[in-house]
């Protein structure tokens, strides 16, 4: 059955590549994109993670170290990216509704790319599965052919953890004997075999392709081939530094983890809600399968780049690796993503432009290469070009097209439900290729988080649209981060940035953290009241925040 599919897909492939628009001289794009990934990666300065391959590409590419996700939870911050549109623009907060009917036909990534006269090509998790993408991952609007899923991914949370009395269990830890799997294989795996098969039909075409390849790890379980542990011993783990709840934390910022508490060895541990804590030796356990996690998808990374090297694509192809949000590995008492600290929202964001981020070899002279040996270190790579301005994933889409040389969508009007092709983000190719602050660069970054009440319930961290009845909206500059909880209105999709539940204001020079929340110290009614309304919430909270930088500067060291 699966060769018979493979096959009629090789088909309606050839078919596209025959008789679609060529757009000669336009580059590839390969959309790498990681689930649950916080930039714990060598080429972050992470002192832990060893991820060679990741590292390589990044020296040769710009490494964003400030890049924000606009929702931390897979669907919305997928749908967000992939429209280039904020969740507020998509109505999309949970996992049930799908953007061209509930908001908009807005225009996605891949669609803008596949109607400039690419093919395009989805692997894995790119859009979230199920209603959030119309059960068919968009396709026929953002896809050329029927995007590819791997098969076992079926598997991944079923009985298939095996204990040391040989039973089986649904785990949150749960590394593997690959061959004891069902059918042999682990999901990344196989998501990485079929985006080599398609590098290698795509090689000789003159039409251009825009292949995305969506890794299900790190997100839980884990469920890894267990020889990536041994990269990790677990006495040479640490806890979070922060591992404690923060005293002053507002109820309703609070994440609870449910999915974690799920998990059967999880369960075992008879853990207290809402706030636990979890034992710190299987805090230790975490952290380590989450490092193992990475590196075994920066192991598929590394075999996808050597594929385009090999296949002689690696000189005109565009590349970009990412991921949808981070995770919480203890810090604040918190596990998961499900909230607005950095934590939650900072993402990896590499962007390799050919020519522009690395030089093209001239006539004669050898090519480069994306990949090393897996056992190279960070120290033997070189930085590529480290950008500190804040940017977010709802830039990634005007980004793209530009570098690509296709044309520039234009911003969104306010509001823009109407408006099928247009970009909430910003176009940051002027920042490829350097290594200072862009100054005259937007300096904030926003996310947003839904809640169903001000107190901790265990739907907290992921209410349906029909519970929400608070909103946090955040912004982050590059010293502070501020975050407002207000009353929100789901039917309306309408929130009343008047109707504050709480706050908090966290000064970065003195709290990197964000551990110390000082908002109760100012009276925010009389922030609120000096400044007025503005007629969005990112342009309030940013008001907000340039009144404290001058009322209060004198406080702080800034």
């Amino acid at each position: 059955m699966l060769s018979s599919t493979h096959a009629w897909l090789s088909v309606l492939l050839l078919h596209f590549m025959e008789t679609g628009i060529l757009a000669k001289g336009k580059f590839n794009v390969l959309y790498l994109i990681a689930d649950d990934l916080r930039p714990a990666l060598g080429c972050y300065s992470d002192p832990v993670v060893k991820s060679p391959n990741i590292d390589q590409l990044a020296s040769k590419s710009t490494v964003f170290f400030n890049a924000w996700a606009q929702q931390a939870v897979c669907g919305p911050s997928r749908t967000s990216f992939l429209t280039s549109r904020r969740p507020d623009t998509t109505k999309l907060y949970d996992f049930k509704s799908y953007w061209r009917v509930s908001a908009g036909n807005y225009t996605t990534l891949p669609q803008y790319f596949k109607t400039n006269g690419y093919t395009t090509l989805s692997v894995g998790k790119v859009f979230h599965p199920g209603i959030a993408s119309n059960h068919t991952d968009d396709y026929p609007y953002s896809w050329s052919v029927p995007p590819y899923h791997p098969p076992s991914f079926s598997y991944e949370k079923r009985k298939v953890c095996k204990d040391k009395d040989g039973t089986l269990h649904s785990n949150l830890l749960c590394p593997v004997n690959v061959s004891e799997m069902p059918l042999g294989t682990l999901p990344d795996l196989e998501n990485t075999a079929e985006a080599i098969k398609l590098l290698k039909s795509m090689r000789d075409t003159e039409t251009p392709f825009f292949l995305a390849v969506g890794f299900y790890k790190p997100h839980i379980p884990f469920r890894i081939p267990q020889e990536y542990l041994k990269l990790y011993p677990i006495e040479n783990m640490t806890l979070a530094p922060d591992p404690e709840v923060p005293k002053k934390l507002p109820d309703v910022a609070y994440n609870p983890w449910m999915d974690i508490r799920k998990r059967e060895d999880v369960q075992a541990l008879n853990i207290s809600f809402p706030y636990g804590p979890i034992p710190k030796d299987f805090q230790l356990r975490i952290r380590q399968h989450y490092f193992a996690s990475v590196s075994y998808v920066d192991a598929q990374v590394g075999k996808i780049l050597q594929a385009l090297d090999d296949l002689g694509l690696s000189e005109n192809t565009i590349v970009v690796f990412t991921s949808d949000h981070g995770w919480s590995l203890g810090e604040h008492g918190e596990w998961a993503k499900y909230s607005n600290f950095d934590v939650a929202t900072r993402v990896p964001l590499i962007v390799y432009g050919p020519g522009v981020t690395s030089p093209l070899p001239r006539p004669g002279e050898k090519t480069f290469s994306f990949v090393d040996v897996f056992e190279s270190t960070q120290e033997q790579f070189g930085k590529g070009y480290e950008m500190r301005s804040m940017v977010e994933l709802v830039d990634v889409f005007p980004t793209l097209a530009a570098l690509a040389g296709l044309p520039l969508p234009r911003r969104c009007p306010s509001p823009s439900f109407k408006v099928q092709l247009c970009t909430e983000g910003y176009n940051l190719v002027r920042m490829l290729g350097r290594r200072e602050w862009v100054t005259n660069h937007q300096a904030f970054a926003f996310s947003q988080y839904p809640r169903p009440s001000d107190t901790i319930q265990e739907n907290s961290d992921l209410p349906d649209l029909a519970d929400i009845r608070v909103m946090g909206y955040s912004v982050r500059s590059d010293i502070y981060r501020y975050t407002v909880w207000v009353g929100f209105d789901p039917v309306h999709f309408q929130a009343n940035l008047t109707d504050i539940h709480a706050g908090e204001l966290y000064v970065l020079t003195d709290d990197p953290g964000q551990d110390h929340n000082i908002f109760d110290e100012f009276t925010h009614g009389r922030v609120l009241l000096k400044l007025g309304i503005q007629p969005g919430w990112t342009e309030s909270l940013k008001q907000h925040l340039i009144y404290f930088r001058e009322e209060f500067k004198s406080k702080w060291t800034l």
